[in-house]
């Protein structure tokens, strides 16, 4: 995925039971794997695919929820932190379509996705927008708009007269 990551997690948070900090804290872990961007281009230099990183790699996500969550369980805190957790998962699933995840880590060092995305175009980022799986990122948006769009009033998307 793209560019789908933040609304993809719009849409977990609008489908998950109603809670106090469920949508922000859905959209954080929808994004936070994506931290690792940061390192990639200002101290990797792109060496190595972000996909490699700890921040997309399943097993730390999963010992870090086995921690977290039994202490937050009876608290106030425990939907946000579901939600947290659930965007985190959602992200390495899109991201297991055609980025590659190690979802065999740290057994294995082998990037697992569904799609090859093949370099038919100069640049990589072209290759990946011209392929079919990007309608897969366009459909996200387009749920995330429906979504937001049905949970404002009409009268707040009329100027004022």
């Amino acid at each position: 995925m793209l560019t789908a990551h933040l609304p993809s997690g719009y849409v977990l948070a609008r489908h998950a039971p109603p809670g106090h900090g469920v949508i922000p804290a859905a959209l954080i872990g929808a994004v936070l794997p994506d931290i690792d961007m940061l390192w990639f281009h200002l101290i990797d230099q792109g060496q190595v695919n972000h996909h490699r990183y700890w921040t997309h790699v399943p097993l730390f996500w999963a010992a870090i929820a086995a921690l977290v969550l039994p202490l937050v369980w009876r608290s106030a805190a425990r939907a946000p932190a579901l939600a947290f957790f659930a965007g985190l998962l959602l992200h390495l699933f899109l991201d297991s379509i055609n980025g590659g995840i190690l979802w065999g880590a740290p057994f294995s060092t082998q990037l697992f996705h569904l799609v090859t995305v093949p370099p038919t175009h100069d640049h990589w980022v072209i290759s990946f927008l011209l392929h079919w799986t990007f309608a897969l990122e366009l459909a996200i948006w387009v749920w995330a708009a429906w979504l937001f769009r049905r949970s404002r009033p009409l009268s707040a998307h009329r100027p004022p007269v």
